[in-house]
């Protein structure tokens, strides 16, 4: 690259990269609460069934078709987590956290990583200086780097869904969004997201065993609240103050009928 083909945001990108590791090594040990911390009238957060997720991998390629996800990537991931009883084998589902103090937003230093006020964490990819601070700084290992500008035909479309949303520039880390284009889409048309499917995450509604639920914490009815109220739950890396939206149902061992 000559210096007369430098333009700004290549400039940029270049000038931060040298403190990405000290940025991120501070983002992920200092999660008090930001000023820009969510408080809007929706709290949107997902809870996932260890117990009933198979590890098909469903939410992966709805996800890649619906976000129009380059296959090399992944915004929503399934690893093994071990297994319970006689060797069942136990999965864990990974998209964005959404966290309530989140590193990631706290490190960015051009505010391209930001809250919305329902909770979600979102990305101004046109912002983005390809710095990596938020990549490095986030602790659940969420965003993805693209290398290489997304070409061609998504081999997810049409049969795991249509892109509702415009290929992200080369050279960002992208992440989940908990689809929020369809739940704002679904709240225009005056839907409920976590209920009706036209206003719900695309993993929710593709996966076949209903291991994915999502809904509003500000809405004491909805299947999210009642499930934290019910069941015993937890979040990844509780000790180091994020605040998760993502929240786990550990798995159980399933016995087969006498």
């Amino acid at each position: 690259m000559t210096k007369q083909n430098i333009n700004r945001r290549e400039f940029i990108k270049l000038s931060a990269v040298g403190v990405a590791v000290i940025a991120g090594t501070r983002a992920v040990t200092g999660t008090q609460a930001s000023s820009n911390t969510p408080k809007g009238k929706h709290q949107w957060a997902m809870v996932i069934d260890q117990s009933k997720c198979t590890g098909c991998n469903y939410c992966t390629l709805a996800c890649q078709a619906h976000n129009d996800v380059n296959p090399d990537i992944q915004w929503n991931k399934v690893d093994q987590d071990g297994t319970v009883g006689d060797q069942q084998q136990v999965f864990i589902p990974r998209p964005c956290m959404h966290c309530e103090k989140a590193p990631c937003v706290e490190v960015c230093p051009v505010k391209a990583s930001y809250y919305r006020d329902d909770g979600i964490v979102m990305m101004d990819y046109d912002r983005c200086i390809g710095c990596r601070y938020c990549q490095i700084a986030c602790p659940y290992d969420a965003r993805s780097f693209n290398w290489e500008k997304f070409t061609g035909e998504n081999p997810a479309v049409p049969e795991w869904g249509n892109p509702e949303v415009e290929r992200r520039p080369r050279g960002v880390p992208e992440k989940c969004s908990f689809c929020y284009q369809t739940i704002d889409r679904g709240l225009s048309l005056g839907l409920k997201p976590g209920v009706d499917h036209d206003a719900t995450p695309a993993c929710v509604n593709v996966c076949p065993t209903g291991a994915r639920l999502f809904g509003d914490l500000n809405d004491p009815e909805s299947n999210v609240s009642k499930i934290l109220h019910e069941k015993y739950t937890y979040r990844l890396r509780e000790n180091l103050g994020t605040g998760p939206r993502v929240y786990y149902i550990p798995a159980q061992e399933v016995k087969p009928e006498a």
